[in-house]
């Protein structure tokens, strides 16, 4: 996949702001020559986290939204390494298990990946540097993993370790997403049934009262005031709402729109915690996958930056120098606040035994299992309370409506 020509480097005056993703070729303290991409940030922010972290820029690439799209989102990377396994197990040598891959794909953008590195092997090009040539498609530590085996030549035990790292999170994200799905229904349903009444029901309410010439309770005749401008206006409200439904749909498929949402919703005091542990979870499982594969420590710890977030990649950028002055990785983490006790416990209990690779994965899976338990707890907890909420503006609604009727009611006895 052909790139956007590279830019400048750091030193040169960037572009001026736009929303897009950036992708930045650095050089870390440690000599290692690494990709980071930066979403919906400019070109000055991401150098600037860069330098932060100690790295040195050495090319930028400037890729829009709606190319990145095009080029990453689409491409299955578990299935891919799911396929590729089984063919490799079969007894298929790695061009054999790509190209009947190829053979058999009918999504282009998949074919044209396919392509390109079957091109590239038949030039005699290792496998992992194509794969570090796309960055858009492989992360780096799927490359890094594939060069590990390379060296070892265990191909297939590095794709089995992958696909297990990728599977623990695509379950934590479905948990996610299956435990929002009921929440929103249960707003779209209570919205549309308030606006029923308000535009509908309470406008033939109004008639009736204001035929008894009775004077009305306040909050009675602010709630007819409404639902008549609603009824009376209704091709307006029904444009309006048609705008921020197709507003909304446009904001959640675009990838900026998706990530604003997301960093304002994970900005909330209840869950900012928990996704710096869901963040760091993922950070122990990278760094256990890439110990296995035979990386060391603090290259491992440089290469997997992008999973935390911003104020976290600092924090890393410490505890990464920390222990290339000699310090062990638990004491390190600690002291930087990315590891709770837990954590320090078991990565402890990884440096005095050896395995420190397998202590990693087991935190993080302990740490998922904490997360899956909350999300449960959560969900649990939040649809009872919208159903509430909605009760309660459903109930507000039909009892304004009957009040003047019990005012009546009363007059008459």
């Amino acid at each position: 996949m052909a790139y956007a020509e590279p830019l400048a480097p750091a030193d040169t005056p960037t572009r001026g702001a736009s929303s897009s993703r950036v992708r930045l070729r650095v050089r870390s303290a440690d000599g290692a020559t690494r990709w980071v991409e930066h979403l919906d940030v400019t070109e000055a922010e991401a150098v600037r986290r860069a330098l932060a972290q100690g790295s040195k820029v050495l090319t930028i690439e400037h890729m829009s939204n709606a190319a990145a799209a095009r080029g990453g989102s689409r491409f299955a990377l578990l299935l891919f390494s799911q396929e590729l396994l089984a063919l490799l197990d079969a007894g298929l040598n790695l061009t054999e298990a790509l190209s009947t891959l190829h053979a058999k794909e009918r999504q282009p953008l998949v074919r044209e990946v396919l392509a390109q590195i079957l091109h590239a092997l038949r030039e005699g090009r290792n496998f992992s540097d194509v794969l570090s040539a796309m960055p858009q498609h492989f992360p780096e530590v799927y490359a890094a993993t594939v060069r590990a085996a390379e060296r070892t030549g265990d191909m297939r035990q590095a794709l089995a370790r992958f696909i297990a790292y990728q599977s623990q999170f695509d379950t934590i994200r479905k948990k996610l997403i299956s435990a929002a799905i009921y929440p929103v229904m249960l707003l779209a349903v209570g919205g549309f049934v308030a606006l029923f009444l308000l535009g509908y029901v309470v406008p033939r309410f109004s008639a009736v009262y204001e035929s008894s010439g009775r004077e009305m309770p306040w909050l009675s005749s602010l709630l007819l005031s409404f639902g008549k401008a609603i009824h009376g206006h209704w091709q307006v409200a029904l444009l309006g709402l048609v705008l921020v439904g197709v507003s909304a749909i446009w904001a959640l498929s675009r990838p900026q729109g998706r990530a604003a949402l997301m960093n304002t919703f994970l900005r909330l005091p209840w869950f900012a915690g928990k996704a710096s542990e869901f963040r760091q979870a993922r950070f122990y499982r990278a760094v256990s996958l890439l110990l296995a594969s035979g990386i060391a420590l603090p290259r491992a710890m440089g290469m997997v930056t992008g999973l935390l977030g911003p104020a976290e990649q600092l924090r890393l950028a410490q505890a990464r120098l920390a222990v290339e002055q000699g310090q062990s990785l638990s004491t390190a983490l600690l002291a930087v606040g990315l590891a709770n006790p837990v954590a320090e416990s078991l990565i402890k209990v990884g440096e005095r035994s050896g395995q420190l690779a397998d202590m990693l994965e087991r935190t993080a899976r302990f740490q998922d299992d904490d997360f899956a338990r909350w999300v449960d707890w959560a969900s649990k907890l939040i649809e009872p309370i919208l159903m509430a909420v909605m009760g309660i503006v459903i109930g507000a609604i039909v009892v304004l409506m009957y009040m003047p009727i019990f005012d009546l009611a009363g007059s008459l006895q």
